[in-house]
């Protein structure tokens, strides 16, 4: 299903999640990206965290330029202005 979890990438990661919490990475530093490995901790950035009530496929994004984080808005195919 696409590239594996750990660098950022061209386009969404997308993840069957099951029902649960996750952290979404904003540092970029996560050895696990899209999600938070704790690497911010002292950078005083934090991870965007997220609630799924049931099992659901999440795209999220990966790019970090979406407009909607943490999810994938498409904004990775836009070119640069």
């Amino acid at each position: 299903m696409g590239t594996p979890p750990g660098r950022k990438q061209p386009g969404p990661f997308v993840d069957d999640c099951a029902a649960g919490k996750y952290a979404w990475c904003r540092c970029a530093h996560s050895a696990t990206y899209p999600y938070c490995d704790g690497a911010h901790r002292g950078s005083g950035i934090t991870p965007l965290k997220v609630v799924f009530e049931r099992s659901c496929r999440v795209a999220w994004c990966a790019c970090g330029g979406t407009g909607t984080p943490p999810f994938c808005d498409g904004s990775h195919r836009r070119s640069p202005a």
